[in-house]
């Protein structure tokens, strides 16, 4: 059957269709259709009914008593088993195979009412105590399963909550290599320089205006005059310690920014600067 769709503008009905009086079954595309196509087949599932909101026949019962406030120890197993039935008809009626389990804990339900019914034998057996016990029981593993399900479901998972990143490595980064000359033997050589800036010490008290910068470019001036430059000659003696200090600063800071490059061909012999990437 097709449904009736928006109002469509009046067209010119066939003479055919007039003379007959039959009343067309549907309109399509402004033409009427008179008869239904022979080769017309409506599978029986064309229209299917997904009843989702609960996972079986545990979580209808779980729901059911939850709803009503209910103590799942001590259910009324009339009540409960009539809410039930009006469940179960309701899907029986929209498609049988989903009430299929449904039906089984249904005849669970009429077995436990009749026998809650019927008069108690006299015995003390634990197996006659309550029928309604075996049925609590899976109830409350039931609503612990599921409760566990739902504690597990609330965790951050990755897709979801967080996503994994990278980054990666820039090609402008500046690799920084490290000096060969170990740090004893430029010590050592600072040592003999101040050593001997020692010997020009006066005793005039003067404000000297001393720049870490200047002395940097003081410093570049005379590596690129081309080849090695011992370590001693950036040196200026005469500027006493204060001068030494500044220019030895000046030389690490071209060393760690790759500037300069420190030389020494064997252990204790004399160090060399010359700017990094410079031929022998």
């Amino acid at each position: 059957m097709t449904a009736p769709g928006p109002p469509q503008p009046e067209t010119p009905q066939p003479a055919a269709a007039a003379d007959d009086g039959a009343v067309p079954l549907a309109i399509i595309r402004g033409a009427p259709l008179l008869k239904l196509p022979e080769d017309l087949y409506i599978p029986p599932d064309a229209l299917e009914i997904f009843l989702d909101a609960f996972e079986g026949p545990l979580d209808l019962l779980l729901y059911l008593i939850r709803k009503q406030n209910l103590d799942i120890l001590d259910i009324p197993i009339n009540q409960i088993t009539t809410q039930y039935m009006e469940y179960v008809e309701l899907m029986k009626e929209l498609r049988l195979e989903l009430a299929a389990e449904y039906l089984v804990m249904a005849a669970m339900l009429c077995e436990i009412k009749s026998r809650m019914l019927l008069p108690r034998p006299e015995t003390t057996d634990e197996e006659h105590a309550d029928p309604r016990a075996e049925l609590v029981r899976r109830l409350m593993e039931y609503e612990r399963y599921k409760q566990a399900a739902q504690d597990l479901d609330t965790l951050p998972r990755e897709g979801r909550d967080n996503f994994p990143v990278s980054a990666e490595l820039s090609s402008e980064h500046i690799r920084r290599i490290p000096p060969t000359v170990e740090l004893g033997e430029i010590l050592a050589a600072l040592r003999d320089v101040m050593r001997r800036a020692d010997l020009f010490t006066s005793h005039r008290v003067a404000r000297e205006s001393l720049s870490l910068r200047e002395r940097m470019s003081r410093v570049l001036e005379l590596v690129q005059r081309g080849g090695f430059v011992p370590f001693a000659a950036l040196f200026d003696v005469t500027e006493g310690r204060a001068g030494v200090v500044v220019s030895f600063l000046a030389v690490l800071e071209l060393v760690k920014a790759a500037t300069l490059e420190l030389v020494q061909s064997e252990s204790y012999a004399p160090i060399h600067v010359r700017l990094r990437g410079g031929e022998a």
